[in-house]
């Protein structure tokens, strides 16, 4: 637990001489007749912003991310965006600055639970904090609102759906606020995971406000999305800092596998969950987070989880605000194990010993997962993010992207935009390399990319079956070409799983009702197994050669592309999956590396000897051997031994970021061996 300290409303005051000397003040000029006025140069050293930091928050030092973004917001260009992980400590960079700056600052935050959180946690530190939500009742809002007119606060957050208040805008528009920063701003995006109309509104509620300095801040943000928050804030005009904190987790071993039968899945979930549980750290027992798509999914895992004997609850936007609450402060409290939510809940939910994510189906996007996962290690400890796929899965998601809020159909842009970013989640899914490099490549995070983590589930296969990259071959582009015309034959008549019964040459009532036993693609793919068939058509649909109609029961069509591409206009730029089918494992470790075999003489002395360096960094990091780098890494060190940075990185897995951690350590070692 953080050390807390007390600390009076006269501690964050700048009495000016005249206040000192009893005379009366002069009229405080208004905020919009001048500039935002930087902090001294000298109290924006490193020094002074960590003497600070302890003194107020009881915590050493800032991270260099948390640092820049101070100092954009204190100093200059007073303007921000910061996109960082969750759990990677974001709020301490509007909590700061807001202790630095007179008067009271505002925080729009989406949940009433995060915004609790925060508050106590700030009071803790005796820092005067306050929430205003619709959930107070009336004589205690009241209150709030006269404390805060009467400047007793630091910090006042308040949900973006309060701020259509015109009164309440009002009122928060006389403190003459001079920093306001908003939280989980990608809701401002339609091109984000989980845009929210209210968020809209907050360009014209700044205009209101008039802030000297705004901070927006998110945890998954691609460069479209940055560019979108930037624009309607009116942040672009003002050459606001972007600061981005590398996304890379190379503690969170990710997996994907598809598993159609429910029974099956269920089981899986189960032995996850006890092998998280089972998982000891220094930061807890372990815990684990369940997210499932739907409501109804959501209760019934949880009762399936809870079933087992562990402490769980389930948590969706069908509970009562009071519920939701109770189960996010209880799961904090460590008082539950697990929690099977919808993408509701995790926000703002401070725990680090999560040592495994499950989701029963996918989110609507690789930002939602992205953000979702990253619940689990923030303890930098290992821990697991695993993902599973079913063939249904992409009739449902568009079903749920179909339906607005209320249960009519959602804008057909919207759907569109969607739509695009969930065909962005397969192509994860269906990944042929390293799903953190898919990853970070994806947020544009070049200097982060890792080479190959060397752990997840993909890395693994390739370095026990000795992949390598692979072009699509004549033989690959039939292959794609043959499915292409099955679809473009069925003629929207039956969905996926029926095209798959078909191309494997079923007698199923259903598939001779449909016709499709007549069609000349029937038996196409006899000799295959159906789920490689399905994960064929899968990657059609996410290269865009396929799409799925808008209706009750989604069928698959050809795109343009796809017409041209079957008829050999365009060229296959689609690879097949791999002939045989990779079952989940319900162990989310590494298995033992062959890659170190046949090393001879110097290359393997130099092997053990870069193992050793390996692992002595390991140690002094605390984190697992593979975090660092993997067996393969350290074998085309030993093959290539570069004696130079620039030369370490052409090595495989030494990324950008693996060599201003630790390439000099290796080069020594290199230099010393040879």
């Amino acid at each position: 637990m953080e050390p807390s300290m007390t600390t009076s409303m006269d501690e964050f005051t700048n009495p000016s001489v005249a206040d000192l000397l009893g005379e009366p003040s002069p009229p405080t000029p208004d905020p919009t007749s001048y500039g935002p006025r930087p902090v001294p140069a000298e109290d924006l050293t490193d020094d002074a912003l960590d003497a600070r930091l302890q003194a107020r928050f009881g915590l050493a030092t800032f991270r260099p991310w948390q640092r820049d973004a101070v100092r954009a917001i204190l100093g200059a260009p007073f303007h921000a965006l910061v996109v960082a992980p969750t759990g990677g400590g974001k709020s301490l960079t509007y909590q700061f600055p807001a202790t630095e700056l007179g008067g009271t600052s505002i925080v729009v935050s989406p949940l009433i639970a995060l915004m609790d959180d925060q508050v106590r946690g700030l009071e803790a530190r005796g820092i005067p904090a306050t929430y205003l939500a619709s959930t107070l009742d009336m004589d205690e809002r009241r209150r709030r609102e006269r404390d805060l007119a009467a400047g007793k606060f630091k910090l006042v957050y308040v949900a973006p759906e309060r701020l259509a208040n015109e009164g309440l805008l009002a009122k928060l528009a006389a403190l003459r606020p001079p920093f306001v920063a908003i939280d989980e701003a990608h809701c401002i995006s339609q091109w984000g995971h989980d845009f929210r109309p209210d968020y809209l509104a907050l360009g014209r509620v700044l205009a209101t406000l008039q802030p000297q300095r705004v901070l927006a801040c998110t945890a998954t943000a691609t460069p479209t999305v940055r560019d979108e928050i930037l624009e309607r804030l009116g942040l672009r005009e003002k050459n606001a800092a972007v600061v981005l904190r590398g996304f890379a987790r190379p503690n969170l071993h990710l997996s994907s596998f598809e598993i159609d039968g429910s029974s099956t899945r269920k089981k899986a979930v189960l032995g996850l969950v006890r092998e998280a549980l089972a998982k000891k750290t220094k930061s807890g027992e372990g815990a684990a987070i369940v997210y499932t798509a739907t409501r109804k999914a959501a209760e019934e895992y949880a009762t399936l989880v809870g079933g087992a004997g562990h402490r769980t609850a389930a948590y969706h936007a069908g509970l009562s605000s009071d519920e939701r609450a109770k189960v996010s402060a209880d799961f904090a409290e460590k008082r539950l194990d697990v929690v099977v939510a919808t993408n509701a809940f995790g926000m703002g939910i401070d725990r680090s010993d999560i040592r495994t994510v499950v989701h029963v189906h996918p989110p609507g996007s690789i930002e939602a997962y992205y953000q979702e996962v990253g619940r689990a290690g923030r303890d930098g400890q290992p821990a697991s993010g695993v993902l599973f796929t079913a063939s249904a899965d992409i009739s449902l998601r568009r079903r749920l992207i179909e339906m607005d809020r209320d249960g009519g159909r959602a804008d057909t842009a919207r759907i569109q935009r969607q739509w695009a970013m969930f065909l962005d989640l397969l192509r994860y899914v269906e990944a042929g390399s390293c799903r953190h490099d898919f990853i970070l490549r994806y947020f544009e995070d070049a200097d982060e990319v890792l080479g190959g983590c060397g752990h997840c589930d993909v890395c693994e296969r390739l370095e026990s079956e000795g992949e390598g990259e692979r072009r699509v071959t004549d033989e690959d582009a039939i292959i794609v070409r043959k499915a292409l015309s099955a679809i473009a034959r069925v003629n929207r008549r039956a969905g996926l799983r029926a095209i798959v019964d078909m191309l494997h040459g079923e007698t199923t009532p259903k598939v001779k009702q449909l016709g499709l036993l007549s069609l000349s693609t029937h038996g196409l793919f006899a000799r295959e197994d159906p789920d490689w068939i399905l994960r064929l058509l899968r990657r059609c649909v996410t290269a865009g050669l396929v799409d799925i109609t808008a209706s009750e029961y989604p069928m698959p069509f050809l795109t343009s592309l796809g017409i041209r591409t079957m008829k050999g206009e365009e060229p296959v730029r689609v690879m097949p999956p791999p002939a045989r089918a990779h079952k989940p494992k319900a162990s989310a470790g590494s298995s033992k590396s062959k890659a170190s075999e046949g090393l001879e003489g110097p290359a393997s002395r130099l092997f053990e000897a870069l193992r050793a360096t390996r692992t002595s960094i390991a140690q002094e990091k605390g984190v697992p051997a593979y975090v660092v780098c993997h067996d393969r890494t350290l074998v085309a060190l030993a093959k290539q031994r570069p004696t130079s940075r620039t030369a370490l990185r052409d090595v495989h897995g030494m990324g950008p970021a693996r060599v201003e951690a630790y390439g000099d350590r290796f080069l020594a070692t290199v230099r010393e061996t040879l």
